[in-house]
Order: C-alpha cells, then sequence, then structure tokens
C-alpha cells in the first residue's frame, strides 16, 4: 500500500452509531495525561509593511494571549469530549509554570500529577500571527531528560495519583522536552500493566523506541520515518511504500502495539492492527492552521478506544476530528457537538 492509496471499509450506520454513543458518553471517564506541558503563547496583530532595517515584516501587535499547551493542550480536547481529566508533567518552579497550573485548573483541570522543579523552566511556545497566519515561532525550553531523583520524584506522584483515582486510559503525550525519559516511560508503563490500564501514545523522534506493548501507538509520518530511520526519496511512491510496509511490519514486531495509527497529514490516516491494515482518506478541507491537530487525534483515539470502539471506526472519527481543527487559526480543542454533526454527515454504506 503506497501513501496515496485509499482502501478503507465502508461506513455502516451501526459504525456511526457506536462512535456518536462513545461520545456521548465521554462524561463518564476519566482519563490520565502524562507528558510534556508548555505554555502556547501568541502574539497577533497586522502586518502592514517590512522593515527598513532588514527584510522582514513587520507587526503591529495588538494583543497577546496564553493557552495551556502541549499535554495541557491534549487535556484541553478531552475536557472539550466531556472527559474528566488529569494533567501529570513538569513545570518550572516559576511565575509562568504558576500561570500555567492556575489556567488548567481555572478550566477544570486536576493538576494533581503536576511537579514544579527548581532546576527547570516552563516550556513556553511563542507564535507569532498576522490575520490569521503564523509567522514566526519562539521556543522558550530546557529539554533534558528527566533523571535521577526528578525523575523518581515524579514516577512517585504518579503512582500517588494513580492510587488515588480509577483511570480509563492513560494518554501518554511526548514532545520531546524531557518529562518522558526512558527512566519515567519504563516505570509508568509497569504501572499501568499492574493496573490493566489500556495506555494509547502520541510519541516523538527521541524515545520512539521506549512504548513497547502500548494499546494504541500514533505517530505522524515524519515520527514514523525518522524513529523507524525509513528512508525514500521524495516523489518515488514505489519505494515510500516498501518502507512503511517495511516499518510497520517492524514496529508491530518489535514494540508489540495493539495498534498502531498513522496519520498520514492530507492522505489521511492509516490503521494497523493484528488482524487489519485499513487506509482512510482525509476529509476534503479549507486547512488554515494544523497546530494541534495531533492532540485532537490522540484525545479522540483515547476516548474512542477506553470504550472499546473497534480500530477501523475509531481511525475514521479520528480523522474527521484533527481536519476538524486545522479548520480553526491557532491550537484549538476540539468541539464534542461540532464533531457528533461530522460523523452524522458521513456518508452510510447500505
Amino acid at each position: 500500500m503506497s501513501l496515496g492509496d485509499t482502501i478503507g471499509t465502508p461506513w455502516s450506520q451501526e459504525d456511526c452509531d457506536k462512535a456518536i454513543h462513545a461520545l456521548e458518553q465521554a462524561d463518564s471517564l476519566r482519563i490520565l495525561v502524562v507528558g510534556d506541558l508548555m505554555v502556547d503563547a501568541y502574539l497577533l496583530g497586522k502586518v502592514e509593511r517590512i522593515s527598513p532595517e532588514a527584510p522582514v515584516p513587520i507587526l503591529r501587535a495588538s494583543r497577546r494571549e496564553r493557552r495551556p499547551g502541549g499535554a495541557a493542550n491534549v487535556a484541553l480536547n478531552l475536557l472539550a469530549l466531556g472527559v474528566e481529566p488529569t494533567v501529570a508533567g513538569i513545570i518550572g518552579n516559576d511565575p509562568e509554570g504558576q500561570d500555567l497550573r492556575s489556567a488548567m485548573e481555572d478550566l477544570g483541570m486536576d493538576t494533581a500529577g503536576v511537579l514544579a522543579l527548581n532546576d527547570r523552566r516552563t516550556t513556553i511556545k511563542t507564535r507569532v500571527m498576522s490575520g490569521g497566519q503564523h509567522l514566526l515561532r519562539v521556543d522558550e525550553e530546557d529539554d533534558v531528560d528527566l533523571e535521577g531523583e526528578d525523575a523518581q520524584q515524579f514516577l512517585g506522584q504518579l503512582a500517588t495519583v494513580l492510587a488515588a483515582k480509577r483511570f480509563d486510559a492513560i494518554l501518554i503525550e511526548d514532545y520531546d522536552k524531557g518529562a518522558l525519559s526512558p527512566t519515567v516511560i519504563e516505570g509508568l508503563l509497569h504501572m499501568a500493566r499492574e493496573k490493566d490500564i489500556p495506555v494509547t501514545v502520541d510519541p516523538k523522534f527521541r524515545h520512539f523506541d521506549c512504548y513497547k506493548g502500548v494499546s494504541l501507538f500514533k505517530p505522524n509520518l515524519k515520527e514514523f520515518r525518522d524513529g523507524l530511520g525509513l528512508i525514500w526519496e521524495d516523489g518515488d511512491t514505489h519505494a515510500m511504500g516498501h518502507a512503511m510496509e517495511e516499518g510497520l511490519e517492524r514496529l508491530m514486531e518489535k514494540w508489540e502495539p495493539e495498534m498502531v495509527l498513522l496519520t498520514l497529514s492530507e492522505h489521511g490516516v492509516r490503521i494497523r492492527t493484528l488482524m487489519e491494515d485499513i487506509q482512510h482518506a482525509a476529509h476534503p478541507r479549507e486547512i488554515l492552521d494544523v497546530s494541534g491537530a495531533g492532540d485532537t487525534v490522540i484525545a479522540v483515539a483515547t476516548v474512542l478506544l477506553a470504550q472499546g470502539v473497534p480500530a477501523s471506526t475509531l481511525a475514521q472519527v479520528a480523522n474527521l476530528a484533527g481536519g476538524w481543527v486545522c479548520e480553526k487559526s491557532g491550537v484549538v480543542p476540539v468541539d464534542r457537538r461540532a464533531l457528533v454533526e461530522e460523523i452524522r454527515r458521513l456518508p452510510v454504506t447500505t
């Protein structure tokens, strides 16, 4: 199967009903989100001229905004779906970290798993925007892996959180900012197995190979390619298709996930389990901003997986949700009511 191929499965009324029922029952779920927390900051304004000092645009700034980002944005998506999320991650013991914690709590998130450290600063991603167009991003961060006493302190906090409540799933959101070091990943997966809690993972490059035996593994095409060291020339669809097949086989055999949800941008998604291998096409969209689409996909997929929705249906709905948020400017959570309406509009095969 090459990147552009679309096999898919018929979308039945039963698929539609299962997906909508699962979304409508999301209020009953508790999900622990573990990962890299950050601030999504925005400098908004309008560009009207080019600088006389250098060939760069001058932004006439009109306002600034700050929102919880990274793993916190995944939790925002879960909140928007009706889920009760608990957030776990690392912030700096600085004003930005205090503000981030307060913002998450004000939005209704349980922050019992958030640990503030003196020797790290809170990650901030600042996006410079003009009229809905993304001009520049500035990152302020410390991304060294959490090890030693800090890692053990974080694992202890995770153990306390997992002992205090029943969770329907653990969602790991890895942005390569260091909170999810190999030590933390190994300890967390061990705790999840002991408690028989399904784990979904949105990986990045650095620790791509640390997530063995999870319920759902969701890389995008670049993460999949880089994480497995796959090689193909741009435009060589035959070589790309062959490399993807090889990579999926290796991933399934070596790391043994129950399912792989591979997001393929404008080409949709591919879902791979031991029993099926299906690619769903992307839905026609006016793409405005892809920021946060992966967060939405993993949030929706986790909600559906926690309720036993079949893999192909899960992939179709997560694909639909990711496309929906790409029509919005900036990082925004999915809207459950809008997603249900999108599902209802999918053509049913009789």
